[in-house]
């Protein structure tokens, strides 16, 4: 750490005061392990506080999390949250669970080439699929049988516990006829709600989900 603020001209009280403020940072004030001893992990979040050494207004990061185990990715993400408001961060990445959990504003690319870019919220609204998902007292292969036939389902499929996932076209004709549908049967509804559309379904959306 005090190498890289040598190689920006910082020097003195100035650099102990930062180096200490980073290594604390990245949760690493006390260890006195050698860096070989480190974990990848560890590591990840060392490289980051040194490339923050001369207060930088933007960090570039590729791959940030790449081949971490769950631990070390939070470690490094909760890391890149802390920076909020410090500096821009600018990271690429395929894991697009890291993406809703650190960033604002996000682009996708296709073959080099930006299909959309804007706030997470928005890309979900703009580009992403209707969900509905239904829970029922009794066996739902039937009703989900029967909802699929649906014009305003484009597709369903059998969630955790039974759930049945519908993909829709027409969110009020959904909603309207679904309950109905199940009062027919004379049988009871335990849940009904919007699903969340999550950023992959967005991405699969825009770049037509082929193999890479």
């Amino acid at each position: 750490m005090r190498f890289a603020g040598g190689l920006f001209g910082i020097g003195g009280p100035v650099l102990e005061e930062r180096v200490a403020m980073l290594l604390d940072l990245a949760g690493l004030g006390g260890v006195k392990t050698k860096i070989g001893g480190y974990s990848r992990g560890m590591k990840q979040r060392l490289g980051v506080a040194q490339a923050l050494v001369n207060a930088p207004k933007l960090l570039l990061l590729d791959e940030p999390t790449s081949a971490l185990d769950p631990i070390g990715r939070k470690d490094v993400l909760d890391m890149l949250t802390s920076l909020r408001g410090r500096t821009t961060v600018f990271f690429s990445t395929h894991i697009l669970a890291d993406v809703e959990r650190v960033c604002d504003t996000v682009a996708i690319l296709d073959r080099g080439r930006v299909v959309a870019h804007g706030p997470i919220d928005e890309l979900k609204a703009r580009y992403g699929v209707q969900k509905v998902v239904v829970e029922v007292t009794s066996d739902g292969d039937e009703l989900a049988e029967e909802i699929g036939r649906q014009s305003w389902a484009t597709a369903v499929a059998r969630g955790s516990e039974g759930a049945i996932e519908i993909t829709v076209a027409d969110m009020s004709a959904a909603q309207r006829e679904i309950p109905a549908m199940v009062a027919a049967r004379n049988t009871g509804m335990s849940r009904m709600e919007a699903g969340e559309m999550g950023l992959e379904e967005v991405f699969v959306e825009l770049v037509g989900g082929e193999p890479r």
